[in-house]
């Protein structure tokens, strides 16, 4: 079984190298952005397990449990120790840590991964489509009601209007609508964390709806030619007025002006409505990534 340990500056480096070496051999990676955030900062989320597969004195895989309900996890295993079991050792271990329902994603739904949740018996649960877009080409014109204005989030200002919106946007969403302030400033200390980027839609002080927007980071700080829509909220009082067309809008204009050349968001297959609003706006399936559960 793999061990499971608190993770100091050694190891997190460690999985970081692992996780870069695996998205470069997979073209996907392996850990979303939650579970790096958990592994960078592990006094901050003491709930969440780390488990490590070594050979000999090298981290060969990792393997990372979030309490909820089911409880999270995801799996990693460096591209030269793949083959030898350790894949299976981690999962098998991560099935222990959560004591109970786990669902696993399997990023990228790559082959030897479905073959192991298959032989685990473990069952597809849910299904994260990534959809890309071409930012070079012509986008739709924004359009707002009369009474509504676009400006930039506002560090510390903005926070608790934010998180309001955000909880009564998501409100059904098992991950996005149960943010906390920990959550947003977590993210804000990221690198890639730009306020301007970060789109409201407000009527007089009221905040309607948003569109933060992202750019991912190489490791010496030059932004990658992906733009993401990183998460569209818009308040239920708010609906009928098209505010989420039109932020999304306005945030792939913004990604454009900042160099992106490519828009990409993630959405799950079964909220066909925001499919279609998304594959009304030019994006197309690019990726997929799948849920294992053992419940």
């Amino acid at each position: 079984m793999a061990t499971g340990e608190f993770p100091g500056p050694a190891e997190i480096k460690a999985v970081l190298a692992l996780n870069e070496a695996a998205t470069a051999t997979d073209g996907v990676g392996p850990l979303s952005e939650q579970t790096i955030l958990a592994l960078k900062n592990p006094a901050e989320y003491p709930d969440v397990v780390h488990l490590f597969a070594r050979e000999g004195d090298e981290i060969a895989g990792y393997a990372q449990v979030a309490p909820g309900d089911p409880a999270s996890g995801e799996v990693v295993v460096h591209p030269a120790a793949r083959g030898q079991g350790f894949g299976r050792r981690l999962v098998e271990s991560a099935l222990a840590a959560a004591h109970g329902p786990l669902a696993i994603w399997a990023h990228g739904e790559h082959p030897a991964a479905v073959a192991l949740a298959g032989s685990l018996g473990l069952q597809r649960s849910r299904v994260l489509s990534k959809m890309c877009r071409s930012l070079e080409r012509p986008l739709p014109p924004v359009r707002l009601p009369d009474d509504v204005r676009l400006r930039s989030f506002v560090v510390g200002a903005d926070d608790a209007a934010w998180l309001r919106v955000n909880a009564r946007a998501f409100a059904s969403h098992p991950e996005q609508g149960k943010w906390t302030q920990h959550d947003l400033e977590v993210r804000q200390r990221e690198p890639w964390f730009d306020a301007a980027g970060f789109l409201l839609a407000v009527r007089g002080d009221d905040v309607l709806g948003y569109h933060w927007t992202k750019r991912e980071l190489s490791p010496d700080g030059t932004p990658g030619p992906e733009g993401e829509v990183y998460v569209v909220g818009v308040d239920p009082d708010a609906q009928g007025l098209r505010l989420g067309t039109a932020l999304t809008i306005a945030g792939l204009e913004h990604l454009a002006r900042a160099g992106a050349t490519e828009g990409v968001l993630y959405v799950d297959e079964s909220n066909e409505r925001a499919v279609r609003v998304y594959a009304g706006l030019g994006f197309e399936v690019c990726e997929t990534h799948v849920m294992y559960s053992n419940r």
